[in-house]
């Protein structure tokens, strides 16, 4: 607590109200009794300049291109650490010792399979369904097939779902991938590590032997590992918002991915993608890059800049390192959108204006250069993103369920409608 206060003054009222100094941030207002002690509301369209929960998962400082989980620098985890490792970390607070990160792997590892009548759910789809619709469809089903893990009041059962949901998701997605593409179901393998037995899911066929080749594992893994968790963004502040009606944890996680989908939010790097299929070769650059320099011209480029950092992109760093070790390996001579992202990514570096706007080539761009290059369409890149954020999403879920100051969602409005009329009876309106 504190004994610092803000003072608001307003028509004939002055309100004090009690001022937080987080770990990490700017200070926060407590505004709580400000409707009861006030008879007001605040507004804040999008609530970015509203704290919605105390939270001790994730921390960015968007000015100065950090991220920190549980503390940790991003850059530093996903360099030095591996996906598996930071969802224990999200999940439970504190990086593991050697047998409880052995436990906990060996638990993901043995949660894999789906329930076998899950096959027939799939086949309920159209043939050209979108991956994420199918997604979403299979989330919300779990429900239905895990009985013994959906009462969030048993927190052994809340911790069953959590590991079913990061053992069952990359199966989720590839079977989706499958399905979607007119490819057999691939079942898990247990002898493989977790990026490699969903890349495996992904691209092998009955009819021969499959091998992953490390620098694609390895790059998968950064890819996972850097969209984690990235605190109380839109489809993170969703699964907050359906958990606090006390839904289960399938259909929070649903709704999560549900919003995800959004283009605004987890379609970015296929916004990159396109706009790179769009550039089409690599001459046209300079006219694409005139054009984002031409304030009335409305396009963008895609990739380059973000919302929340105003520096460099922490998880950029790192994935540039992935990115070009995956070129390399793959080459980017026969694909024309490659070429032209690699050309892109080097002029837009070399140029004075992208340096003072400070538009560096964010983690969208490398992700979806990566995808494309193994072979991913777009239509995959954002269920790969909800793939990615499960473990953040219920780290958050769970997190809010031990929180006792929690309860349901209700955001006011700011009304604008007709005020108070009596209802004209059909034969009487002119």
């Amino acid at each position: 607590m504190t004994d610092r206060k803000a003072t608001l003054t307003f028509d004939d009222k002055t309100l004090e109200l009690p001022i937080y100094s987080p770990t990490a941030g700017p200070d926060v207002i407590d505004i709580r009794k400000l409707y009861a002690q006030g008879n007001v509301f605040t507004h804040d369209p999008g609530f970015t300049s509203t704290s919605s929960c105390e939270s001790t998962i994730t921390f960015i400082d968007g000015d100065e291109g950090v991220l920190l989980h549980r503390g940790y620098p991003i850059d530093q985890l996903a360099a030095q650490s591996h996906y598996l490792e930071v969802c224990y970390l999200l999940l439970y607070g504190e990086l593991p010792t050697k047998a409880q990160m052995d436990d906990f792997e060996s638990r993901v590892t043995h949660h894999t399979m789906l329930h076998d009548q899950m096959t027939y759910f799939y086949r309920g789809f159209r043939r050209d369904a979108h991956p994420m619709a199918i997604i979403v469809g299979v989330m919300g089903a779990m429900s239905a097939f895990y009985h013994d893990s959906t009462d969030i009041n048993d927190p052994w059962q809340r911790e069953v779902a959590s590991i079913r949901m990061i053992a069952k998701m990359p199966t989720i997605c590839a079977w989706a991938f499958n399905y979607s593409s007119g490819k057999p179901f691939v079942y898990p393998k247990n002898d493989l590590d977790y990026a490699s037995n969903f890349l495996r899911m992904c691209f092998a066929v009955p009819a021969e032997e499959y091998q992953v080749d490390p620098v694609l594992a390895k790059a998968m893994d950064r890819i996972f590992t850097l969209h984690a968790d990235h605190e109380q963004n839109a489809s993170t502040s969703t699964v907050r918002l359906a958990s606090s009606s006390g839904a289960n944890p399938f259909a929070c996680i649903a709704a999560g991915a549900a919003c995800l989908w959004g283009p605004a939010h987890g379609g970015a790097n296929q916004a990159c993608l396109e706009m790179l299929r769009e550039i089409g070769t690599v001459d046209r650059i300079p006219e694409f890059i005139a054009r984002a320099k031409d304030k009335d011209d409305p396009f963008r480029l895609m990739g380059f800049g973000h919302r929340v950092y105003k520096n460099i992109d922490p998880r950029a760093k790192v994935l540039k390192e992935s990115a070009d070790e995956v070129l390399d390996l793959l080459g980017v001579h026969d694909n024309p959108t490659l070429q032209v992202a690699k050309e892109l990514e080097k002029q837009a570096l070399n140029d004075p204006y992208f340096a003072e706007k400070k538009l560096f080539p964010n983690v969208d761009f490398y992700s979806g250069i990566i995808l494309e290059a193994m072979g991913f369409p777009t239509s995959m890149f954002t269920p790969i993103f909800a793939l990615s954020r499960t473990v953040g999403w219920i780290s958050q879920w769970g997190e809010q369920l031990s929180d006792p100051a929690h309860k349901i969602g209700r955001p006011r409005q700011l009304y604008t409608g007709a005020a108070y009329r009596d209802y004209v009876p059909l034969s009487e309106r002119g």
